[in-house]
């Protein structure tokens, strides 16, 4: 995974920069042309890499792997409506988050969770994503400069 601090709207852009730089350090070979599948899933039209990309408003996240990979991230200073807790957790999710003692951080931590999950299946966030069971302290989630990034792998 690597990482750059971008400025707000470069998101997008500053990503496929830095996959095709990633690609031509682990290939030594240009970065083929990217694809989307049936429900969005971004892929290369040849060779056997995978890769996510994710972005906030003052970083991109990159992750390029020989095997299925979803990425996410949110910075943690970001503030999100307690209220979705409701539509997005699962029952187990809604316990951990009523007990929790800082439930902005709880839910943004879950969120990326989940995020990087749909990332890596190709379903993406269908609705509300009440089927999973992921907990605040999953070691899958990493603090980063600043932000909470999630990187789930096949």
């Amino acid at each position: 995974m690597e990482y750059r601090k971008i400025q707000p709207g470069q998101g997008h852009e500053e990503g496929r920069k830095l996959l095709a730089q990633m690609y031509l350090k682990e290939t030594g070979n240009p970065m083929p042309e990217i694809l989307t599948g049936h429900r969005g899933k971004p892929y290369f039209a040849e060779g056997n890499y995978h890769f996510s990309i994710t972005h906030t408003r003052h970083h991109v996240f990159v992750v390029l792997k020989e095997h299925p990979v979803g990425i996410d991230a949110e910075e943690k200073d970001r503030k999100v409506d307690l209220h979705l807790a409701e539509k997005i957790l699962s029952p187990n999710e809604k316990i951990r988050f009523e007990a929790a003692e800082n439930k902005q951080e709880f839910l943004l931590k879950l969120w990326v969770l989940k995020e990087a999950a749909g990332k890596l299946t190709g379903e993406g966030i269908n609705g509300y994503p009440t089927h999973t069971d992921f907990a605040s302290d999953d070691p899958r989630v990493q603090e980063i400069d600043g932000c909470f990034v999630a990187m789930i792998e096949d």
